[in-house]
């Protein structure tokens, strides 16, 4: 026990409570995909209940690597001096991506696919436009504040990555926007830009709106963007027939209520009709297997990665890793509210998985990569709260040079 116990200490560095908190979701993870993989083995994998449970271990298992790869061995200070760089890459993959799509004539953009892999681009936009932003807020701070330069500089980024993920995924688009525009005003930026910024996405959500009926579907899927908030507001012309996910969704979080304690890990019914069970709506499924109980748990966790991410980020004494901290994970824990909200029926369909819950991917390397960064800066927290008193981010802005070399 004692030789595991040091391990543990010596490998799992950084914050104790997060490793925790992941292993619990890892957990859950584990047993709610295997429940609702089932009919996706009967169409897929010729009844072989094992095949994506064994993936998505396979998955998780390298995502593990990645999160102690990324502890152990990289140091904050190297994503700043690649800032530019992946932000280049990013744009480079989403073009690509839509080349190959225009080409294949695929559905969406989303995936570009290489040789051996395919993965989705936005899921590395992430992670670069949050790097990106706090290195030029760390940057360009005056008296606590980031300057209008910054603001923009950041602001033109953004709308330029994500109008190009736009063009084939609207909700992803939308969640990476809000969060860097999160992350900005922890920042604290000029009010006027602000307001002007807000002013300006009003009155372009309502043009798309409205004139999303005309516009072209190569500009992007305007008219899915229509039709969903229709849906939500007037309801869906499919709901009469019972055959909508969201309805999929309802039926699973009513079954699991007929229940004191729910109806069991693996029994869900609704799993084996539902197209989305193991991915967009997995938290429905949860629910129905686990009861609001079940729900509560996972919305406990997801608090907890909210409130040991702020932790970290005040414990350190340099704002470059204090922004990048608070960017990602205001990233996945908005897409984890965002998932929870539309299979409860509570904000339109997106079809966005619930970070480290759904059937893992390359959509959960990518996860542990950001997960894996902030272990790490927590971890430099510790080496450097025992050689140094730690000062509030608040208290001074560090130049470039102490940012670069930190």
């Amino acid at each position: 026990m004692g030789t595991v116990s040091n391990y543990t200490q010596t490998k799992f560095k950084g914050d104790k409570v997060l490793w925790v908190v992941i292993t619990l979701l890892s957990i859950i993870s584990i047993l709610i995909v295997y429940s609702a993989t089932g009919s996706l083995a009967m169409r897929e994998a010729g009844g072989n209940t094992f095949y994506y449970l064994l993936r998505h271990l396979g998955f998780m298992g390298l995502a593990y690597g990645i999160m102690l790869f990324l502890t152990n061995v990289v140091p904050i200070k190297l994503y700043a001096r690649l800032s530019n760089m992946m932000i280049i890459a990013t744009i480079a993959m989403l073009v690509v991506a839509y080349i190959q799509h225009k080409i294949n004539g695929t559905a969406t953009n989303r995936s570009l696919n290489l040789v051996i892999v395919s993965f989705q681009p936005a899921e590395f936009a992430k992670i670069s436009l949050m790097v990106f932003a706090a290195k030029n807020f760390a940057n360009n701070r005056v008296d606590n504040r980031i300057s209008s330069k910054a603001y923009y500089r950041v602001l033109i980024v953004t709308g330029i990555i994500c109008g190009i993920i736009m063009i084939g995924d609207m909700s992803t688009a939308g969640i990476i926007a809000v969060s860097v525009f999160s992350l900005t005003l922890v920042a604290a930026p000029p009010i006027k830009p602000v307001l002007l910024t807000i002013a300006s996405i009003l009155v372009l959500a309502v043009m798309v709106y409205l004139a999303a009926p005309i516009m072209p579907h190569s500009l992007g899927r305007f008219q899915t963007f229509k039709e969903r908030i229709d849906d939500f507001i007037l309801g869906d012309d499919d709901a009469h027939e019972g055959t909508t996910q969201a309805d999929y969704a309802a039926l699973a979080i009513y079954e699991g209520g007929t229940t004191l304690f729910g109806k069991g890990p693996g029994n869900s019914d609704v799993s084996n009709y539902m197209e989305a069970a193991y991915n967009d709506f997995i938290f429905a499924i949860l629910i129905e297997e686990y009861t609001v109980i079940g729900a509560l748990v996972i919305l406990l966790l997801y608090l907890i990665i909210l409130y040991r991410g702020g932790r970290i980020a005040t414990n350190t004494n340099r704002s470059f890793p204090a922004f990048l901290v608070t960017g990602l994970v205001l990233v996945y824990v908005i897409q984890a509210f965002v998932n929870m909200m539309v299979s409860t029926g509570l904000f339109p369909v997106t079809g966005q998985p619930l970070p480290w819950i759904s059937m893992g991917g390359t959509s959960m390397l990518f996860t542990a990569v950001g997960f894996g960064i902030i272990l790490s800066v927590s971890y430099q927290n510790n080496i450097k709260q025992k050689e140094e008193p730690v000062t509030q981010i608040v208290d001074e802005a560090p130049d470039n040079d102490e940012l670069i070399e930190q």
